[in-house]
């Protein structure tokens, strides 16, 4: 089992920056492909980035591209979700998910085994 724990939402105006936390425990972190989903309200959960477990990174969501930068620590068995230029459309709940499968698409959440329980990120215009 894995167990992932974020942190770092909070409430920010448009055009600011958050960086998100995701620290993980249970197995060896530098095995795990990490990701970062968010979930909007009365939406479903969609993909905001992937680093694999080499350290590659996964080509990011059109939505966030160019503002979010995902980055890993193996040493601290983090993640991290660096946001800059944030729109009132990022407002949602920001979920970690790890896995230890190899191959995929990396970008469906059914692809994920371990979650952690979400961080609020809301911004205001």
């Amino acid at each position: 089992q894995v167990q992932l724990v974020e942190s770092g939402g909070g409430l920010v105006q448009a055009g600011g920056s958050l960086r998100l936390s995701c620290v993980a425990s249970g197995q060896t972190f530098s095995r795990l492909t990490m990701a970062w989903f968010r979930q909007a309200p009365g939406q479903e959960r969609e993909f905001v980035s992937t680093v694999f477990w080499t350290g590659a990174i996964a080509p990011y969501a059109d939505s966030v591209k160019g503002r979010f930068t995902i980055s890993r620590d193996n040493a601290k068995n983090t993640v991290y979700l660096e946001m800059n230029s944030l729109k009132p459309e990022d407002t949602g709940v920001y979920y970690c998910a790890a896995t230890n499968r190899r191959g995929g698409t990396w970008r469906n959440v059914d692809e994920y085994d371990y979650w952690g329980q979400g961080t609020q990120v809301t911004v205001s215009s």
